[in-house]
């Protein structure tokens, strides 16, 4: 059994608020639970990973929070993207993209002339 990714350092937000614009507004264990499901299972977050960037999100104003019932009618907290969030969204993506592609240039194998 292959052992888990780390959560690479800058990935977490552009998960977080990815999940929020596709999913939308969603409490933070749906928010985890998505996130190890796309990486398929790959990625395991707990707690004292995830708050403190949804936190830091939502004092950015990147998303905002708002008390609701869960599935279960249990009190959650339900994060949704603002504004300013679709706009980091944005930026954010098409940074890793160009550093994904970057990266692919010098993983490829090399050419020979």
């Amino acid at each position: 059994m292959a052992a888990k990714l780390d959560v690479q350092q800058g990935t977490l937000a552009l998960m977080i608020l990815r999940t929020i614009e596709v999913l939308g507004p969603l409490h933070g264990y749906g928010i985890a639970r998505r996130i190890e499901d796309i990486s398929k299972n790959q990625l395991e977050l707990n707690y004292g990973t995830l708050y403190p960037a949804l936190l830091k999100l939502e004092q950015e104003g990147a998303i905002s929070a708002a008390w609701g019932p869960s599935e279960n009618n249990r009190r959650a907290k339900f994060y949704a993207l603002t504004a300013g969030g679709r706009k980091q969204l944005a930026r954010e993506a098409q940074q890793w993209r160009r550093t994904a592609d970057l990266m692919a240039a010098f993983l490829a194998p090399p050419e020979t002339t």
